[in-house]
This record gives structure tokens, sequence and C-alpha cells, in this order.
């Protein structure tokens, strides 16, 4: 995440549809590392992969803690036919650490929970506000803009569908 904060009010400049993928891990016994270290380690592997590889469609993502036993990420995706694709690539980081993970899974492995959720957004169907803050989230992604160029209230910015554009963004 970026340091320099942007002061005032500030939108995503990302104006099209957007995946929004969240994925996560949660350590159900602290005491079994060799359960849990090799999700979080190949979750590192699979996104140096997608950073080195912008084509495959991942815009950027967050990496969020929710207490001591969950750690997850909220990813952007240009599109789910991307996340699809690289999620079902057999080159690629993830298809070998999931049937790993899956065979753990299936032999009685508990010691290490597993969840993801995937949302579809169409465009003009999602707004942000980020206020005094370091570029963040979607922001972070595509860079953002002052609220005022959208809309003051979320009911205005979330009325308008807008055709995708670049003008005036702040990126870190």
């Amino acid at each position: 995440m970026a340091s320099t904060v942007n002061p005032g009010r500030m939108t995503a400049a990302h104006e099209g549809d957007i995946t929004v993928f969240l994925i996560g891990m949660r350590i159900n016994s602290f005491l079994r590392p060799r359960a849990w270290v090799p999700v979080a380690t190949a979750m590192a592997r699979m996104l140096a992969e997608l950073r080195r590889e912008p084509a495959r469609g991942l815009l950027g993502f967050q990496q969020l803690l929710g207490g001591p036993r969950l750690a997850y990420l909220v990813q952007y995706w240009e599109s789910h036919e991307q996340l699809l694709a690289y999620a079902a690539d057999s080159e690629g980081e993830h298809r070998p650490a999931w049937a790993k993970f899956n065979r753990r899974m299936r032999s009685g492995g508990k010691a290490v929970g597993f969840w993801h959720e995937t949302y579809v957004v169409p465009a003009g169907a999602h707004e942000q506000v980020y206020v005094n803050m370091p570029t963040f989230g979607l922001g972070e992604a595509g860079g953002v803009i002052p609220v005022g160029r959208r809309g003051q209230r979320a009911a205005d910015r979330l009325s308008q569908l807008r055709q995708p554009g670049t003008d005036g963004i702040v990126t870190s």
C-alpha cells in the first residue's frame, strides 16, 4: 500500500466492470504449521506470478487480517473470464497448488481452512470513498480522482453509468 496520503475525499478512477475476488485461509491449529504454511507460501507465489504477468488480468489486491486466525486477500480482476482462466491454467502456479491442497484436505487435513467469494460487478454498480487515505483497494489498483467528479453523495455516484476513461487519475 502506498504511504502518501491523498488529502480530502477521493474515489477510485476505475469506471468499467470489475470482478472482486475474496480469498482467504483460517488457521485452525497453530500447532500444525506444516498444514498452513504451504497455503500461505503458495499464495505468495501466485501473487508474484500475477504481478510479473499483468496480461492475466489481476488489477491489484489488498492483503488483510481478520483476527489472529484469518488472513485474506481482496483481489480486483479485469473480468471473471480472466480470473477463471488463471484458475484453470495448468501451466501457472494455481493449479498445482490447488491440487496439492485438495489432496491434503481429502486425507483429513483440518488444521487449515480455506474460503473464497467472487463478485462480478458491472460498470456503474460500485462506488468508493477514501478520506485522507493513501491509495487503497480499487483506488490502488487503478488510481484515484476527487470524489466531486462523480458526485458528493454515494447515491449520486451510484446513479451514474459512466464510460471508461482515465482523465485526472492520481496514482501512487
